[in-house]
């Protein structure tokens, strides 16, 4: 029988969040600080990303931050980034693959670049870091490894072929890692539902979707998504210092994972009968 890890010890571990500039990276920054974790913290956007350091240096002066910028759409600059990592932080306790993107369209709508550019933020580079990094973590005992996938990695809604696909790609690979580092390295897959981020509001749309029409749908959709980023953080951070294998957030994701299990060929229009203003692609 694989013997079971301790509970993730947060104190003094160096923890690397990727999306850190904002919604959940950002308050997993603040939560892990607090824990007493040191943090190397990933974006794209650097201004926010700046911002996120100076007010951990407020908060938390002890807290050793350090601050990447890079694309992780670019395969390149993914390889770049882990190199600076391992070249600057010589222990790794704790990967957060957090970043992701959006992309709102069907799949005739959206092109083989839009689709591939989906798929290599959401999918490919959380597999490159932790293919990267994971010699690093596993030098030090009862590190851990997040991917946040999402609800849609539980269920595909019409609209969302690139986004379902690389976040159920995520989560299958999350689930192999976690056997195969039984014992080893603690894994966990996130699945985040309704929560308030900046995600659709900074989504792209297809371009051969509408875009006025899609933007508006867009914005109906973020005003659902309403679960406090924080609280989310913290659902996440006990995930990890539980070993939990996985992490559901909210009911809006809870309630759908339970329909997918029951029904999973048809769980679509059941979800559409609980809540007519899902089956209104626009």
């Amino acid at each position: 029988m694989t013997p079971k890890l301790t509970p993730f010890r947060f104190n003094g571990a160096v923890a690397v969040v990727t999306g850190a500039a904002g919604g959940m990276g950002e308050q997993l920054a603040y939560g892990l600080a607090l824990r007493g974790s040191h943090l190397v913290l990933v974006d794209r956007d650097a201004d926010r990303l700046d911002g996120v350091a100076a007010t951990l240096a407020r908060r938390r002066p002890e807290t050793r931050v350090r601050t990447f910028v890079a694309d992780l759409s670019d395969a390149g600059s993914v390889a770049k980034l882990a190199a600076a990592v391992l070249d600057a932080e010589p222990v790794l306790n704790l990967l957060i693959n957090n970043a992701g993107v959006a992309l709102a369209g069907t799949f005739a709508e959206t092109t083989a670049e839009e689709f591939d550019w989906v798929m290599a933020v959401n999918f490919a580079a959380p597999v490159a870091l932790t293919r990267a990094l994971l010699p690093r973590l596993r030098e030090s005992a009862g590190s851990h490894i997040v991917n946040t996938s999402s609800l849609f990695g539980l269920i595909a809604p019409p609209g969302q072929t690139a986004y379902s696909a690389s976040k159920f790609a995520l989560r299958g690979f999350t689930e192999a890692l976690r056997h195969e580092l039984a014992g080893e390295v603690g894994v966990t897959s996130v699945h985040p539902g309704g929560i308030k981020t900046r995600i659709a509001l900074d989504a792209r749309v297809a371009s051969g979707a509408d875009k006025e029409q899609s933007e508006k749908a867009m914005r109906a959709f973020n005003k659902v998504l309403t679960y406090p980023a924080d609280r989310a953080a913290a659902r996440i951070i006990e995930g990890v210092r539980h070993r939990r294998g996985r992490v559901l957030i909210a009911l809006s994701a809870r309630v759908p994972d339970v329909l997918a299990r029951l029904f999973p060929a048809t769980y679509w229009e059941f979800f559409v009968r609980l809540n007519p203003r899902a089956g209104r692609r626009r």
